[in-house]
């Protein structure tokens, strides 16, 4: 069978893991988890493996992680103590990373491999509520420091093969990623920001849809939304390598005054 791809919110630092007596997030993150929750249930199949990109790790060219058991990078600040001592120890899985670099070096992109990184929060923070029991081997892909959205959709049609191969392709980030903008400053602008990316991201010209997102700051407060584009390009991976299917939005809420979506490929 061919998994779908997945665009997730990861929410904001370890947001969902706040009660140190591991009791449910404040309300306004329980809709997310929610949504994480039922991410890997919600699939036709379990995938065997999960390859992820964080908007949270950034090489000068596409960089795998070969690891076999990643730490985690507690890569947040000024939260409970508790929270820096969290654990999911899932496997990593050198096999899988590894074909997924040949699938881009085949397709012509400079490819790097790391052992050593750790997984960051856009990792472990979203993977611990979508698969508590960490059985599922992960292999972390970063991103490019050059941010070029038409790279990284290239990057995601690359590595579709690998649909069919029992690995799920998630991107890990956030749709409204402005930590300036809280609260009713940033509501009206994030509402018209994720209309204008839910349209784009859903157009059923496949065509249409890479060349919208290509020109994602041309959309309707795309700067205001993503004064840096780190968070968002996970999603061109996810809709590159979604190929032709079907894309529609999977979330959408309000967290922190801002509306936020996650999409699903394929």
């Amino acid at each position: 069978m061919t998994h779908p791809t997945l665009f997730i919110p990861h929410g904001g630092g370890p947001c969902f893991f706040m009660d140190p007596a591991g009791g449910p997030p404040d309300r306004m993150w329980r809709p997310m988890q929610a949504h994480l929750a039922g991410s890997i249930d919600s699939l036709p199949e379990r995938p065997r493996t999960i390859l992820l990109v964080s908007g949270h790790w950034e090489e000068p060219v596409a960089t795998v992680h070969v690891g076999e058991r990643p730490g985690l990078l507690y890569d947040y600040g000024g939260f409970p103590p508790h929270t820096y001592r969290l654990r999911w120890d899932a496997s990593g899985a050198p096999d899988v990373a590894r074909r997924a670099a040949d699938l881009l070096r085949a397709a012509g992109h400079p490819v790097a491999e790391n052992a050593t990184r750790g997984w960051d929060h856009g990792v472990f923070i979203p993977m611990k509520v979508a698969v508590p029991s960490a059985d599922i081997p992960l292999v972390q892909l970063s991103l490019r420091a050059d941010l070029d959205p038409a790279a990284h959709i290239a990057i995601g049609r690359a590595l579709a093969p690998l649909r069919n191969e029992g690995v799920l392709i998630v991107g890990s980030g956030m749709s409204f990623h402005n930590m300036r903008a809280f609260g009713g400053v940033a509501t009206g602008s994030s509402a018209a920001w994720d209309d204008a990316l839910s349209a784009a991201v859903t157009d059923s010209d496949p065509v249409a849809r890479a060349a919208r997102l290509t020109d994602w700051a041309t959309l309707p407060d795309a700067r205001f939304a993503h004064p840096r584009e780190e968070h968002l390009l996970p999603l061109m991976v996810a809709l590159g390598a979604g190929g032709d299917g079907a894309a529609v939005q999977a979330f959408r809420d309000t967290v922190m005054g801002w509306t936020v979506s996650g999409y699903r490929f394929g």
